[in-house]
């Protein structure tokens, strides 16, 4: 995962990762997982100063990792004086009970630390709505740790029942309320867009779609010479933003959207759902892919995954591989017998290995040094071209 440079002073809080190695999810996944969870907290503005894995059947049902492997990070949480603990998986609620009572720091899992960054992205009242539902929905079942102070008083049999039960259950009310109310709020916010898009003039809808921090956003900018804000870190983009773009003599409506990632919490899905209508309403996608990262099969993976979920696989797709200035490789030697591996491929391997089973058009380009622009517009126009046509046959092109 590519690291944003950073000045200490950028840093508001440190942490400690943690990771479990399971019979689902080998030692390179853990790796990889903890590298995108590392970039998470940087966005977050969270300094990452220790890994901690763990090799487990299953993650354990108490305290996620065993009881000499909490010990360790509570040790190097005393010694360095840590602020928070971050899991990569989402924790249950007795987990995140149990575990805070253990570390006496701040636990977040990484569900919840996506919501942190989500909240803090939301501009709009709709994205803060969205955002709003899926941290209440996150907060319901995990209530009771926010009321430990006021747990049942010691020595008390039947009849004692402390006040914090009590408070919990007005608590639970009170989500509950703010949960019915919000999703309510989100209807009507539903309904005056999906009203939006039917008024729309007679435009092929295009919607940029791919991984978070694949570049997006630059493209948008660069196609629609807007301003639409861009930055090195996850999710700079929630709020779906949508410019008519002009390619020779075809316009059309292009649209940039969240970015996906793994282990994207459920209740951010189906609170985004909305905002995911553009993608379901568009006549081509456009899949940006970072060719850069070293992953970006997986990502491609994720995306195609969420695409499925919603409906959306099926449409015609543009894939676009982004940021070939930052692609980099190991290159071998002639007389080398090793069986090549993935970092010994050089983009044009790649390229011919892509080309040779991808059905949809492929374009690389560098959105940000203006490589292979021309291709990736002309493409853009053929294929936008022969949708118009095809949605709307009597209507003259410009």
């Amino acid at each position: 995962m590519k690291k944003t440079s950073y000045s200490t002073s950028d840093y508001k809080e440190t942490a400690i990762l943690v990771g479990v190695t399971t019979k689902d999810q080998d030692e390179r996944t853990t790796i990889e997982y903890l590298d995108e969870l590392a970039f998470l907290a940087e966005t977050a503005g969270i300094k990452t100063v220790k890994r901690f894995t763990q090799k487990l059947d299953t993650p354990h049902p108490k305290t996620f990792i065993g009881k000499g492997k909490i010990e360790d990070v509570l040790s190097y949480v005393k010694e360095l004086e840590i602020d928070m603990v971050i899991f990569d998986d989402e924790l249950s609620p007795a987990q995140l009970r149990n575990i805070e009572r253990v570390l006496e720091v701040k636990i977040l899992d990484r569900s919840n630390l996506i919501l942190d960054i989500f909240a803090t992205r939301a501009q709009t009242a709709h994205a803060r709505t969205q955002v709003e539902l899926a941290q209440y929905q996150y907060l319901l079942p995990r209530l009771t740790r926010l009321w430990t102070h006021l747990d049942r008083q010691k020595g008390g049999g039947a009849g004692m029942r402390g006040p914090g039960e009590t408070q919990i259950e007005t608590d639970k009310r009170i989500i509950l309320q703010k949960i019915t109310l919000l999703k309510e709020k989100l209807k009507k916010i539903d309904k005056q867009k999906s009203t939006q898009r039917q008024q729309r003039v007679q435009l092929v809808r295009v919607a940029l779609v791919g991984y978070t921090n694949v570049g997006k956003s630059t493209i948008m900018n660069m196609l629609s010479k807007s301003e639409v804000f861009a930055e090195n870190k996850l999710f700079a983009t929630l709020d779906t933003t949508i410019r008519k773009v002009v390619i020779k003599n075809l316009p059309f409506l292009l649209t940039d959207t969240v970015g996906f990632i793994r282990k994207l919490p459920h209740h951010l899905v189906e609170s985004f759902k909305s905002t995911l209508d553009e993608v379901r309403d568009a006549d081509v996608l456009v899949h940006v892919v970072d060719i850069s990262h070293p992953n970006f099969e997986d990502h491609i993976n994720v995306v195609n995954e969420t695409l499925k979920d919603i409906g959306a696989l099926d449409k015609p797709t543009i894939i676009v591989f982004n940021k070939v200035d930052a692609f980099t490789y190991v290159k071998m030697d002639e007389d080398d017998l090793l069986p090549k591996t993935k970092e010994n491929y050089s983009l044009e391997d790649l390229k011919k290995m892509w080309m040779s089973k991808v059905e949809d058009p492929t374009v690389y380009i560098s959105a940000v040094k203006k490589i292979n622009i021309e291709e990736l517009k002309e493409v853009l126009y053929e294929n936008i071209k022969n949708t118009h046509l095809h949605i709307y046959p009597n209507q003259l092109l410009y």
